[in-house]
């Protein structure tokens, strides 16, 4: 690093004590040809003292004043319209105070007699000289490109703002760039027919494979250069290109990127389905195949729930709980408390709203929702007065071969973190469920329902009030389809999915969050909410929508195959048993849950032996005893 130092300082003392020199030939050489041009090739011999005058003070107003305007300290091969800027206003004010130099000092034998057109000619000319030299080497490099220009690939950039027109200037001014720029399409109306460094806008976005055609660019590149949350935009372009049937689709880093220091804008990739980020993905998706608005809130009544008080979050590494995190947060809670056992989710989520919100107090925890102890200390410490429990295990097919694992954390974890509120007096406690808590056919599903009847139970001794909020998968979710299918997508498929006619209920993360703490502060306990979770969607379509965005074609470029359900799928899953129905609320997008009397005492016999069959390990037993806590659970499979 001190080698590199080195190189660098002396490289720009170098650079530095060049055009300084430049400068003072450049100024001296000015002056004379302002004297030259004045007398008509001649100097008068009166004037030779003149001369001399001049050239003393433009150097020493210029020298000084071009330092100070940063034109000794700038990239020469990346020299644009701000050293101009610069330049020109360096020389106007060296102007300004030459002439009251020679205003103050006329009576002196070096300025008397002295031609005033001399002062505007010469520094007319300074800066046309110093400009010229200043351009030199970006003029030379954009006449004199390193290689041969049909050699490269020529070169279409979608987009003609800002960082169009900088991808085009490092382009134009890199030797190495494998890149020719033949020009622009972008679909604002004000740019088509503008040239900018000498690159025309060719036409708009839907023009792609016509200017492909006609400019000869089909076996070169395209390039987009777009806002990354301009998602539609560059899903069009990429669907153009592929029309085109350009072989190379690219595509500038995102700005978090650059701007972090992470990727340099030229970092020009090949264009994948990761470069859509989350939230463009979930907003895409959510227009292609859900359909739906936004989603309305009553930001006064979670105000109330949450403002000025202690959050405790339960499994907010993982992707609700982090949402639910970033989405409390705003609500200025004095303390939000995070917990998991994930200790490098934990990090990364503290690391992330520390950087958000620099204000709020966060205490990140790390911790087991079974370790009892750990618990009850995380309690006495914080007094937490909300809580939100969206610590649990979630995968059905792992859950099915490890129901043991699912029962010890989705029932007795919930079990300690809710006895815990009880006893702590904690105002409301919001349980995270699913749609798979709903006539369950998987060891998952029932476990989450066992949790809500928990809930219902521990509500009746009215000292904390229990909530449960139900609703079906969530987009890009980590560990969910969307993840999966992107990967498969990456590696050029095939996209596996386990029957064409398998349907899922979908929802944003930050919706349903938000629709979540709505609910929370809805609740007056005892309640089962159900999220409106639309339409169910195929997850063909979901495939096919996914490969369409990467700019493929499905059954063409990506192969769709199909499996079988795993186990504890089942093809449909519901938000509502046929026995509880639903009543509505005042949000439009929430219902409540009709549910019957819990009957505590089975419920705690049942309890006592699912713990012991589930600590040795009891599959049988387990899914047995789930199957009387739940009469309409399926079990999947004989074992």
């Amino acid at each position: 690093m001190k080698f590199l130092s080195k190189i660098f300082k002396k490289t720009t003392k170098t650079r530095f004590l060049f055009f300084i020199t430049a400068d003072v030939v450049l100024i001296t050489l000015a002056v004379w040809i302002a004297f030259l041009l004045r007398f008509e090739g001649k100097i008068p011999a009166q004037h030779i003292f003149n001369l001399s005058g001049l050239i003393f003070l433009a150097l020493i107003f210029s020298l000084p004043i071009f330092y100070f305007f940063r034109l000794y300290s700038f990239a020469w091969a990346y020299v644009s319209a701000q050293e101009m800027i610069s330049l020109l206003e360096g020389s106007l004010l060296s102007f300004l105070l030459s002439a009251l130099a020679l205003l103050i000092f006329r009576d002196l034998p070096l300025f008397s007699g002295f031609p005033r057109s001399t002062l505007f000619i010469s520094y007319f000319l300074i800066f046309l000289f110093s400009g010229a030299v200043r351009f030199s080497k970006r003029i030379y490099l954009d006449i004199f490109q390193g290689g041969a220009k049909e050699e490269k690939e020529r070169t279409l950039i979608v987009g003609a703002g800002d960082a169009g027109e900088q991808i085009l200037r490092s382009i134009s001014t890199s030797k190495e760039s494998p890149y020719v720029p033949v020009g622009f399409v972008d679909d604002s109306p004000i740019k088509q027919g503008v040239t900018i460094h000498g690159k025309k806008v060719l036409g708009k976005i839907n023009d792609i494979p016509e200017v492909v055609k006609a400019y000869n660019i089909t076996e070169g590149t395209m390039i987009i250069a777009l806002p990354s949350d301009d998602a539609m935009t560059i899903k069009k372009a990429v669907e153009k290109g592929r029309e085109a049937k350009l072989k190379k689709i690219k595509i500038i880093p995102p700005p978090t990127e650059v701007i972090k220091g992470e990727r340099p804008l030229k970092d020009i990739t090949e264009f994948r389905i990761e470069d859509f980020s989350d939230n463009m993905l979930e907003g895409l998706l959510k227009r292609e195949l859900l359909k739906e608005g936004p989603v309305s809130l009553d930001t006064g009544e979670i105000e109330n729930l949450i403002q000025n008080k202690v959050v405790l979050i339960t499994g907010a590494a993982g992707s609700i709980g982090s949402e639910l995190c970033r989405q409390v947060a705003k609500f200025k809670p004095s303390l939000l408390v995070i917990l998991d056992q994930d200790e490098t989710g934990i990090f990364n989520i503290s690391g992330e709203l520390e950087e958000k919100f620099p204000h709020l107090p966060i205490t990140p925890e790390i911790s087991d929702i079974c370790d009892e102890k750990k618990i009850g200390r995380v309690f006495n410490e914080f007094e937490p007065k909300i809580v939100f429990h969206a610590a649990a295990y979630k995968h059905v097919p792992l859950m099915e071969k490890h129901p043991e694992e699912a029962v010890k954390n989705n029932i007795f974890g919930t079990k300690v973190v809710a006895e815990s509120s009880l006893r702590h007096k904690v105002e409301k406690f919001i349980f995270i469920s699913t749609d798979k808590a709903v006539n369950p056919t998987s060891v998952m599903g029932a476990t989450k329902r066992v949790g809500e009847i928990l809930c219902q139970a521990l509500n009746q001794k009215r000292a904390t009030k229990f909530i449960s909020v139900r609703f079906g998968n969530v987009l890009d979710s980590r560990g969910s389809v969307i993840p999966v299918f992107r990967e498969q997508i990456k590696k050029e498929g095939p996209v596996r999915v386990t029957h064409p006619e398998m349907k899922r209920y979908f929802m944003t993360t930050s919706e349903a969050c938000l629709l979540v703490m709505q609910a929370g502060a809805m609740g007056q306990g005892g309640e089962v909410f159900v999220l409106d979770m639309g339409k169910p969607i195929k997850i063909l379509d979901l495939a096919k929508e996914m490969i369409k965005l990467s700019g493929l074609e499905p059954d063409k470029d990506i192969a769709i195959v199909f499996t079988k359900p795993r186990p504890g799928e089942s093809l449909f899953e519901e938000i509502l048993t046929a026995e509880e129905g639903t009543l509505a609320t005042q949000h439009q997008k929430i219902f409540m849950a009709k549910l019957s009397e819990v009957n505590k005492v089975q419920l705690n016999k049942n309890l006592k032996e699912l713990k012991i069959v589930a600590e040795r390990g009891d599959k049988k037993s387990i899914k047995n005893i789930l199957k009387n806590l739940i009469p309409s659970y399926k079990k999947y499979g004989k074992k």
